[in-house]
């Protein structure tokens, strides 16, 4: 594992563009498995830019994003399918067959699973996987529960996860109670994992996952056996030397 220190959330997000826009110089056929939430949108910002500078492409690259809202449709404000289009998709070179996300509105959730298996199975899997960390330590939409899933799967989020969540909705009521995510297991595949960790409220979780036993009440805490991981994080870690 390798800890990187950001100062701040802006620093943070530079770090990480700076990081993956490396990894596509090196491999511009990258299969880049991508999150949402607050915390990577600095990343997807400075994204942008170095692609509008020239200096980094996405027209060889996939990407995959790791959960949706069960329910919401591609096109609804509050989608991660708007989300991205928003933040990233709209603002960078990437082909528009090239970037995938799970229907939150398909009839058959299993049908729908069985589907984004076989799409991140034709990309050869995940290159590059970028995780945000939950407060109550999932990954994806990988609730704490007695087993972990390995596949894409629908899952019921966790009342931490649905407050968690509702700034982005207009109130709590508004969010939808299911996901379909992505597995662990198509998680650990990946070659490389960076996970994005900001804000001192996630201090305690962040040191129950790189330092506490492996659990599937943290499910995060399974990246400890994983074996190309880096930590970029706005956090000191003082009790561990990092």
């Amino acid at each position: 594992m390798e800890y990187l220190f950001a100062t701040d959330p802006q620093q943070l997000g530079q770090m990480a563009a700076r990081w993956v826009a490396r990894e596509i110089l090196l491999q511009p056929e990258l299969v880049l498995g991508l999150p949402t939430g607050s915390t990577p949108i600095g990343m997807y910002h400075h994204l942008a830019r170095l692609t509008q500078e020239g200096l980094v492409s996405f027209t060889k690259a996939q990407t995959f994003n790791l959960d949706e809202y069960v329910g919401l449709a591609p096109g609804h404000p509050q989608s991660y399918a708007s989300f991205m289009r928003e933040h990233f998709w709209g603002k960078v070179d990437l082909p528009a067959g090239s970037a995938h996300i799970q229907r939150g509105d398909a009839a058959d959730m299993e049908a729908e699973c069985s589907r984004y298996d076989a799409a991140l199975e034709q990309a050869g899997g995940i290159d590059v996987q970028v995780l945000g960390l939950g407060l109550n330590g999932h990954i994806g939409f990988n609730e704490p529960s007695h087993n972990l899933e390995i596949r894409t799967h629908v899952v019921d989020l966790t009342p931490e996860t649905i407050k968690a969540n509702a700034h982005f909705f207009p109130d709590i009521a508004s969010v939808p109670s299911q996901a379909i995510t992505m597995g662990i297991g198509s998680i650990m595949q990946a070659r490389k994992i960076l996970l994005l960790v900001s804000g001192e409220n996630k201090k305690e979780i962040l040191t129950k996952t790189l330092f506490g036993p492996v659990t599937t009440e943290v499910p995060a805490s399974i990246l400890q056996l994983h074996a190309d991981l880096t930590v970029l994080a706005d956090i000191l870690l003082e009790e561990q030397g990092i």
